[in-house]
């Protein structure tokens, strides 16, 4: 499961891989680019695209692998990490990936990478407070990391610092 998928990167490179993927995002339009995408690149048979608020929506089933690259739900970013970690099959994995908001990334900040978005303030969270919401018996936590990274883009190609956070758990079985 790719929760918030957006334009699918990580679905078709899952399928890609031989892995069966349900991809979902609650915009049509980006469900519709990536489906273009996984037909051009001839994994469009091992992904199902679902339309979908992931705050409401219930899947029918729960998952061997239920990640989120970078999603920003309606519904606090905490609770929707809660929500979509019940999707996870006994013995499966959680991949979150997210942003990390520090002083020199902060969203009120001019756009100086160039790509005319920045993630809303409220999409910032820790690797502890990811793992403090998923752990306890029922989960081992594997990797609960804090990223800085640069990006060079647009105006001057000045290079700008992006934190991400990344938390990987896996679901105990019995």
């Amino acid at each position: 499961m790719d929760a918030g998928c957006g334009a699918g990167a990580e679905a078709i490179w899952l399928a890609s891989h031989g892995w069966d993927v349900t991809a979902a995002d609650i915009s049509s339009e980006a469900l519709a680019r990536a489906a273009r995408r996984a037909a051009a690149s001839g994994a469009s048979e091992r992904v199902r695209w679902v339309a979908a608020d992931l705050g409401v929506w219930h899947p029918d089933t729960r998952f061997d692998l239920v990640m989120t690259h970078y999603a920003h739900p309606a519904m606090p970013q905490l609770d929707f990490y809660g929500r979509i970690a019940g999707w996870v099959a006994p013995g499966g994995t959680l991949l979150i990936v997210g942003h990390l908001h520090t002083p020199e990334s902060t969203p009120h900040a001019p756009d100086s990478a160039g790509h005319g978005y920045h993630p809303p303030a409220e999409a910032s969270v820790t690797s502890a407070a990811i793992t403090a919401r998923v752990d306890g018996t029922e989960w081992e936590i594997v990797t609960a990391e804090e990223h800085r990274r640069t990006l060079t883009g647009g105006g001057g190609g000045r290079a700008v610092p992006l934190h991400d956070v990344v938390v990987r758990a896996t679901r105990r079985r019995g």
